[in-house]
C-alpha cells in the first residue's frame, strides 16, 4: 500500500506557517501561482478553501482575486463613455454620477461596494434628497454599472439587492383645462402663446419645439412637420437629433381653431428662410430653458395652476381631450410620436387622413369647451371674441 503522507495534493497546495496557521496557493489559468489572501487555523481548513476555488475553475464561475480592483470612479465613467446614449441622458447620468454616487463611491474599488454599503448610501440619500424619484434613477444607475461589471467577471455578484429601490412611484398626471391652457397662453405673452398651444394641442415635446423651422409649418393646411428634436444641454448648448421616440418624422394635423395663431405667429416671431426657426426668444437668438423657465412659472401662477404642473403635462390635456373626441390609442400614439415594434403589431395604422380627423373632432371640443367656459363666466366673453371673428 502507498504511502499517503509523501504524495502530493492534486490540486494545489498547503504549507504550515512557524506560528502554527495553514496558507494555501494554487496555479491560476495564466500559469501564475495565486496564494490565499487569508491564513487558516487548520490543514484541513486550507485544503476546503482549494477544494472550492477547484469547484469554481470547473464550473467556470472563477476569477482572479484581484479582478475587482478597479476603481468604480474611472470604470463608471467608460461605462457611460460606451453607450450610445442621448444627449440628455448622457447629462442625466454623468449628473447623477457627479452629486450623489460617486462622492460615496468614487474612491472604492468595485468589489469593496458591498449590499450593507449600497443600502447605508441609499439610506442616507433619502434623508437628504428631497427628490426620491432622483434617488431611485441614482439606484438604477448604480445597480446597472454594478450588473456591467457583474457581465466583465470583475464582482462575482451585484450588491444592488435592494427590492423595488430602482421603482419610481408614478405621480398623477396633471391635466389642465381648455380654460387654464387659454390663461396660460394668455399669461406667458403673445411671443410664446402659440407654444403652449402646441405643447397641448400638438401635442409636441419641447425639444420638437426647439427645433421646429419655417418649413416645417404648412399654415394654410395646418400641418406641422416634425423632424427633429434639439435638447438644451446642461451647458445650455442645443444637441440637434432625431425625435425621442422610433416614429421618426412625423406629421402633425393641427385643429382649426389655431390657424389665426400659425398665421400671425409665423409672420411676426419666426426667423427668415426655410431653415428659420419659429419659436426665437426676444433677442432673435435660440430661447433658452432658463429664461422660458421663469416666464413659464409667472404663467402657470397666473393661470392658477399647481407649482409642480410641468410644460410636459401639457401632452396629457392634448391626449386626453383626444380620446375625448373619438380618437383611438394609436391615432393619440401617432400624433404624440410614440411607438413601439409590439404597437405596430397590435394597432391599425393611422395615417394622416385619419389625423385629419382626429384634429377636428379635437377642434369642435377645444370650441365647445370654450363656450361652456365663456358662458359660465361672462367676465372672458370677450377673449376670443375678436379671434372667432376674423376666422369667420
Amino acid at each position: 500500500m502507498g504511502n499517503k503522507k509523501g504524495r502530493r495534493r492534486r490540486f494545489g497546495a498547503v504549507r504550515k506557517y512557524r506560528s502554527g496557521r495553514w496558507t494555501a496557493s494554487y496555479l491560476g489559468p495564466d500559469g501564475e501561482r495565486i496564494r490565499a489572501e487569508e491564513t487558516f487555523e487548520t490543514k484541513k481548513d486550507a485544503e476546503v478553501w482549494l477544494s472550492q476555488v477547484e469547484a469554481d475553475l470547473s464550473r467556470g464561475d472563477w476569477r482572479a482575486p484581484d479582478a475587482g480592483a478597479v476603481n468604480f470612479r474611472v470604470y463608471a465613467g467608460k461605462w457611460v463613455e460606451e453607450r450610445e446614449l442621448a444627449v440628455r441622458t448622457d447629462d442625466l447620468y454623468k449628473h447623477l454620477l457627479r452629486l450623489h454616487i460617486l462622492p460615496t463611491f468614487g474612491a472604492l474599488d468595485l468589489d469593496e461596494i458591498t449590499a450593507p454599503r449600497v443600502r447605508e448610501w441609499r439610506a442616507e440619500r433619502l434623508r437628504t434628497t428631497k427628490a426620491k424619484t432622483t434617488v431611485a434613477k441614482a439606484y438604477r444607475l448604480l445597480k446597472g454599472v454594478m450588473e456591467t461589471a457583474v457581465d466583465d467577471d470583475l464582482i462575482s455578484r451585484n450588491p444592488c439587492r435592494i427590492k423595488g429601490a430602482g421603482t419610481e412611484s408614478a405621480a398623477e398626471r396633471r391635466i389642465a383645462t381648455v380654460a387654464q391652457v387659454d390663461a396660460l397662453a394668455e399669461a406667458i405673452g403673445i411671443r410664446w402663446r402659440l407654444m403652449v398651444y402646441l405643447g397641448a394641442y400638438g401635442p409636441m415635446r419641447p425639444e420638437e419645439l426647439a427645433g421646429l423651422r419655417r418649413r416645417d409649418v404648412d399654415v394654410d393646411n395646418l400641418v406641422l412637420r416634425v423632424r427633429v428634436a434639439e435638447p438644451e444641454r446642461t451647458n445650455g448648448k442645443r444637441a440637434p437629433g432625431e425625435t425621442k421616440s422610433d416614429a421618426g418624422v412625423r406629421a402633425v394635423v393641427l385643429p382649426a381653431f389655431l390657424h389665426k395663431e400659425v398665421k400671425q405667429h409665423v409672420a411676426w416671431f419666426a426667423e427668415k428662410g426655410p431653415d428659420g426657426l419659429v419659436f426665437v426668444g426676444e433677442k432673435g437668438a435660440p430661447f433658452r430653458r432658463t429664461s422660458f423657465g421663469r416666464k413659464w412659472r409667472r404663467a402657470r401662477a397666473a393661470a392658477g395652476l399647481p407649482d409642480g404642473f410641468r410644460f410636459y403635462d401639457l401632452r396629457h390635456t392634448g391626449h386626453t381631450l383626444s380620446t375625448r373626441s373619438g380618437a383611438t390609442l394609436k391615432d393619440t400614439m401617432v400624433r404624440a410620436g410614440q411607438s413601439s415594434e409590439k404597437a405596430a403589431l397590435i394597432y391599425q395604422h393611422s395615417d394622416e387622413e385619419r389625423q385629419r380627423e382626429v384634429a377636428v373632432g379635437l377642434d369642435d371640443l377645444v370650441r365647445a369647451e370654450r363656450a361652456k367656459h365663456h358662458n359660465d363666466d361672462p367676465a372672458h366673453h370677450d377673449v376670443h371674441h375678436n379671434e372667432e371673428a376674423a376666422e369667420s
